[in-house]
């Protein structure tokens, strides 16, 4: 006979700004937006007292001023709040059997069998005051049979407080919460459900399954079993990374070649470096563009496996030079890698010299100790401001837009 799952959703509220309220104890009480601070920028995260006058996180920042104009506004530190996630990472690491980190703030924990020991809502309830009591943090979570019914309840619960969805009553309390709870139903679906009069999660629970799957396309099964509390996705470990990528939106839209191409020279160092940290290899490169008229472009090339900045940055400044319009401002760029496989550069007879590769591994080793951007190429040095964060430590990112440039 199968185990009833006992599934904890654990998520730290507004965890950025409540980050800085640690730092800076001024900040309590008052409404906080923290995310990119240009007009351009968008608000990453914002307090409860921000949220009263209507911001939210993903809203442009200009927008979210004027909505609160006395709010205190903030660029974030993504290593700060990186160092905080580990802590209560480490805390939950040490207390459960299974957790899965599904962001850097938000946490999924199989509890199940748990209670014929300890009881899992006592244990859960344990940890969550352990982790406040440890890293000064708020922390909400939801318990249920299924990982969609407890994030549901972790978003009722909050702010810092506990929910338990008892078996059986996963519908009934599902049933009149708005169809915008539902994991996957964002905006666009949102408005679809509401021009047909589904507002609720009751009514999609009556409607049958053929119907919604004509109405939402291959997604509207899923929607409709979430919307009946019905969810067998197991909590997972963490596992390997499959691609990186790095953006850059400028706070001006720019037309300058030089400017842009050394941005792409430190975004790709960077990347490159990265994975030679994680002893990783890319075997294809993207590299993406947007110009001032939201009109994006990407183009992508295969090349032999490697991590080496000599071997991946022409590649890259050559895909530039193939999608770049001289003639329109550019407003984005990125760099992406991906099919990553684990392993070391393999010296090419042909290509490699010893100079080279030695002068890599010397970099390399003066960047570990004194950091990534310690040493960089002249070419890179326009870009003030490079991501510092290890994407395979198996922490996953933190969303912070727009940095400076």
């Amino acid at each position: 006979m199968l185990k009833e799952r006992a599934i904890v959703h654990m998520d730290l509220d507004t965890f950025f700004v409540s980050c800085e309220r640690l730092l800076d104890s001024r900040l309590i009480g008052r409404p906080v937006l923290i995310g990119g601070t240009s007009d351009r920028g968008v608000v990453a995260s914002c307090s409860y007292e921000a949220r009263k006058f209507g911001v939210h996180s993903a809203m442009p920042m200009r927008m979210a001023k004027m909505l609160c104009p006395e709010a205190v506004v903030l660029r974030g530190n993504a290593g700060i709040y990186s160092n905080f996630s580990k802590d209560v990472t480490e805390v939950i690491k040490e207390s459960v059997p299974l957790y899965e980190k599904a962001s850097i703030d938000e946490f999924y924990i199989d509890l199940t069998g748990m209670d014929k020991f300890f009881g899992c809502h006592k244990l859960a309830s344990e940890l969550r005051q352990r982790i406040i009591k440890e890293t000064g943090l708020p922390i909400s979570f939801g318990l249920s049979v299924n990982k969609t019914v407890s994030k549901i309840a972790t978003g009722e619960a909050k702010p810092n407080n506990e929910i338990r969805i008892l078996t059986g009553q996963e519908k009934p309390f599902l049933a009149p919460l708005s169809v915008k709870k539902i994991p996957m139903v964002g905006e666009v679906t949102y408005k679809i459900l509401c021009d047909l009069g589904v507002k609720q999660i009751k009514t999609i629970q009556g409607m049958p399954m053929d119907l919604i799957q004509r109405v939402l396309g291959k997604n509207g099964l899923t929607i409709w079993k979430k919307a009946n509390g019905i969810d067998s996705n197991p909590v997972v470990q963490y596992h390997e990374r499959k691609s990186i990528s790095t953006e850059r939106t400028f706070n001006k839209d720019t037309i300058d070649v030089v400017k842009l191409r050394g941005i792409l020279v430190a975004m790709t160092e960077n990347l490159t470096y990265q994975l030679r940290r994680g002893n990783k290899l890319t075997a294809c490169v993207t590299f993406k563009i947007r110009y001032s008229d939201f009109q994006t472009y990407t183009q992508q090339q295969r090349i032999p496996y490697s991590a080496m900045d000599h071997n991946i940055i022409p590649v890259i400044l050559n895909l530039f030079d193939k999608l770049y319009n001289r003639r329109m401002l550019v407003r984005l760029i990125g760099v992406k890698f991906s099919h990553l496989v684990a392993g070391g550069h393999q010296i090419n007879l042909f290509e490699d010299n010893e100079k080279q590769l030695n002068l890599s591994d010397a970099i390399d080793r003066m960047r570990e100790r004194y950091g990534d951007r310690a040493v960089i190429s002249a070419a890179g040095m326009g870009a003030k401001s490079i991501n510092r964060w290890n994407p395979f430590s198996g922490e996953p990112p933190p969303l912070l837009p727009n940095r400076r440039q």
